[in-house]
Formats: C-alpha cells, sequence, structure tokens
C-alpha cells in the first residue's frame, strides 16, 4: 500500500513538541490545588503531634533539630579549645577518605617561559594510579635558593580555570571568558589571583577543579569549562569518596610538591580561593597545620542554616534546591559545619573578604579570641553591608525564605562576587613582611572605596 504523501506544514517534529511541552511546563503553574506560596513558605506539620507525613518535612524537622557533635563552643577554655581542634582534624580526615598512598613518578615540568616580572611553569602531578593533573607555576624573578620566597596555593569559583589564575590565554574557544559564564568569568581580570600574588613577591601556584578547564572531559564541545560534574560527585559518593575530597587530595600532593623547591619559604606558605574554591581551601587548611595563612574569598555562613532558612517554594511548588553535589561530604553535618571549621584553623592568620550572616562570623571571632590571637582574623563585608545599620543582624535568620531572600540575610551582594585582591593581597603581604608591591590588583571599584577609607 502507498504510503500517503502529507503537506510539509502538517509534519511537526516530535522533538519540536516535546520542547514545547517543556517550556509550557516551565512557565505555566502545576495543575492541582491552588497554592499559596506566603502560607507553605515555612513548612508545617499540621498534626496535631508534631510529626510530618511529608518527608521533605521530616527532612525539615531533622536540620532544625541537628545538634553536630563536634560544634565549636564559644565557652571553650584554651586547652579544650586545643583539644577540640586535634578532634575536628581526625574526624574530617576520616570523613575524607582519602585513598590509600601509592607510589608514584615523580612531578615533571612541561614547560617554562618568560613573563614580566615573573617565570612561568607548567607542571603535571601525578597524585594515583590513573590520574594526571597539571598545575602552573608563576615564580617571581625575586625568588631564588638564596632568596627563598613566600608561596601561595590558589583555587579559582567554580567555572574558573587555572589559565585565568595565571592571567594566561584559555586553552581552547570554548574556555574563553565572557559574559554568559558566571562565577569564574564574570569578572576574569579580578579573578586572576596568581598573577596579582606574583607581581607581590609570591610563587604562586594555579590549580583547576576535578572536571574543569584542563580536568574536563568533553565540555569544550559545549562551550563551557565545565564538565557534568553532578555526575562526577554522584559517582564519587557511590564509590565511598567525594569531589571536595578528591580535589583536596590533589592539592595537598602539590603542597608537598611546592615546600621541596628550593626558591620556596616553607615557613611561609598560604591558601587562598574564591566561592567553590574556598571549600577546597578549608579542607586543606583544617588538614594541614603547616599552612601559614588563609585567604577566604566569599561569604561565610552555616551550611545547615541555610539549607534550614531556605524552604519559600516558587510558582510551581518546588522550593530552592540543594547546591550540586560537589559540595557533599557525606557525614559532614553530623559532625560538624563551615563556621566551625574556619574556627578550628586559629590561630593562623585568616581574611574572610565577603563578609555573611554577623552570627557566624563572630563565632569565628570568638575562636580567635580563645586561642589569644584575635587579631589574626581580619573580616570585611560587601561593601554594600559595611554599614551595619544596612545589615540583618542581632536576629536569627527566619525559615520561609526564597534563595534570594537568603543572600539578602546573610549581607551578600552577588553581583560583586569576585576575588578581593585589593583587601587580600595587601593583607597576605603585610602577614608575610614583603615590601609594600603597589597595586599589582586591580583597584577597589567605587563602592568599596568608600568602606576602605572608613
Amino acid at each position: 500500500m502507498t504510503r500517503p504523501h502529507l503537506p510539509k506544514r502538517r509534519l511537526v517534529n516530535s522533538r519540536t513538541i516535546a520542547t514545547a511541552v517543556w517550556m509550557f511546563a516551565l512557565v505555566m503553574p502545576a495543575l492541582g490545588q491552588k497554592l499559596d506560596i506566603e502560607k507553605e513558605s515555612v513548612i508545617r506539620s499540621g498534626r496535631a503531634d508534631g510529626r510530618h507525613l511529608s518527608t521533605r518535612g521530616f527532612q525539615q524537622y531533622l536540620l532544625r533539630n541537628a545538634q553536630p557533635k563536634l560544634a565549636f563552643d564559644p565557652e571553650f577554655t584554651s586547652d579544650e579549645f586545643a583539644q577540640w581542634q586535634s578532634q575536628v582534624r581526625g574526624k574530617l580526615l576520616e570523613l575524607m577518605n582519602f585513598p590509600e598512598l601509592v607510589a608514584q613518578p615523580e612531578s615533571r615540568r612541561l614547560w617554562i617561559r618568560k613573563r614580566e616580572g615573573y617565570v612561568l611553569q607548567k607542571w603535571e602531578l601525578y597524585p594515583e594510579p590513573g590520574s594526571v593533573v597539571p598545575f602552573l607555576v608563576l615564580v617571581p624573578n625575586s625568588a631564588t635558593p638564596a632568596n627563598p620566597a613566600p608561596a601561595i596555593m590558589c583555587i579559582p569559583g567554580s567555572s574558573g580555570t587555572k589559565e585565568n589564575l595565571a592571567g594566561e590565554p584559555p586553552l581552547g574557544p570554548a574556555f574563553k571568558p565572557d559574559d554568559r559564564n558566571h562565577d569564574g568569568w564574570l569578572h576574569a581580570q579580578r579573578n586572576q589571583q596568581a598573577v596579582q600574588y606574583a607581581r607581590a613577591g609570591f610563587v604562586a601556584v594555579a590549580v583547576d577543579h576535578p572536571g574543569t578547564g584542563e580536568l574536563s572531559d568533553l565540555a569544550r564541545y559545549r562551550g563551557t569549562t565545565m564538565d557534568d560534574r553532578n555526575t562526577i560527585s554522584r559517582y564519587l559518593i557511590d564509590m565511598g569518596r567525594s569531589f571536595i575530597a578528591l580535589s583536596v587530595f590533589q592539592k595537598l600532593q602539590i603542597l608537598e610538591w611546592l615546600r621541596d623547591q628550593p626558591h620556596v619559604d616553607v615557613d611561609r606558605i598560604a591558601v587562598s580561593g574564591h566561592s567553590l574554591g574556598t571549600e577546597a581551601v578549608l579542607a586543606l587548611a583544617v588538614l594541614d597545620p603547616q599552612i601559614q595563612a588563609i585567604v577566604w574569598n566569599d561569604y561565610l555562613a552555616a551550611t545547615m542554616e541555610r539549607a534550614k532558612a531556605s524552604t519559600k517554594p516558587n510558582h510551581r511548588g518546588l522550593r530552592p534546591g540543594a547546591n550540586w553535589l560537589g559540595h557533599s561530604v557525606p557525614g559532614l553535618w553530623q559532625w560538624f559545619d563551615y563556621p566551625d571549621l574556619v574556627a578550628a584553623i586559629a590561630p593562623r592568620p585568616l581574611i574572610v573578604t565577603e563578609g555573611g550572616p554577623t552570627h557566624s562570623l563572630n563565632l569565628v571571632r570568638k575562636a580567635y579570641q580563645i586561642a589569644g590571637a584575635a587579631d589574626n582574623v581580619s573580616i570585611h563585608y560587601y561593601p554594600q553591608y559595611h554599614d551595619p545599620a544596612k545589615r540583618r543582624d542581632g536576629k536569627p535568620i527566619p525559615e520561609g525564605l526564597s534563595s534570594t531572600e537568603w543572600l539578602d540575610y546573610a549581607n551578600v551582594h552577588a553581583a560583586h562576587h569576585y576575588f578581593k585582591g585589593y583587601l587580600a593581597v595587601p593583607w597576605l603581604t603585610g602577614q608575610f613582611q614583603l615590601p609594600d608591591p603597589g597595586e599589582v590588583y586591580p583597584p577597589a571599584p567605587p563602592e568599596a572605596a568608600q568602606t576602605l577609607l572608613k
């Protein structure tokens, strides 16, 4: 039987139909009962016994009643604080579940190139069987075996790469910075941490996140610097590992390599992280007591508090989602949260450049007081929240917030989220007693300049 010929205008591609249905679902409220967003913002039981029928409600109950076993206690004595720090380090090491170290080939230098004021080197490390991790090293001309320089490991924001940290051209067109990419690229020049530190006299090491930049798989074909890192993270978790732990395992070995370099002063080594990079920096600092200073370029808040507060649904009945799985260290909340871990760094010098909820920051300040080093912590807010009168301080952060409302309560101005070299570089040169290098970083924007004068 001959198949009838249908006019082309009547043929509709099935993929087009599926796309249209998907887009319709995004913009239209879900079918069913009418949603009262404000009424449903806070998750309530609705039962006389207070129990929750919904699993999401039960999860909220767990968050409301969670008491991490190794949370920092502001009433610690100095001896109790030191004992607690040791317990935190041991438990975090356990949660990282690092693979056993086995003998691997020596690190290898791939090339060396001259730049103005420093030499750029590319190396590769072999942290475990099957793995190779390239990294860049910027060595100031002043750093020699006779005059070793302080060193710093620089870790980028989520989509940033080691090439951007070093102010170098991207490895391919797909990795070229533009305003379409967020986080690591939107402020590409300001986020060139390694260049800024090298020009200030530091040996600067620039690294990639797993699954990003040169460590990515097919990202270059999709016009992005990142793989599907959620899938990578899920598979790592199923194998008893995690994205953060893999990142930290690799970077700990790069730090060991760094300490063997004759032009590096092993008594003056720091770590600097922006955004996602602060999570690896935090674990590195807790696990490696030889790290002498920490640059935290993000806001600092309790991740459990954020999860508990962020419950306001959108018009489709979806509550704010969790961060992607790369932020997850299984079991972490059972023991401590980020402010607890930052507190465990005391008394080593620490700068926080983008503030956060003041009660979280005060907890860190208290830890430094107990350690007898109150002056070793330097905390700055986003310029928009420099004035205490403009912050939402003094009251607990309520439940029932959207993601955007949470940032407001946390004193965060997301549009100005970038590496604050104008704060971090002068602070660290002062900590390590380097001469004033001048403005080797982009100048403070007008909104920040006013706060620096106060």
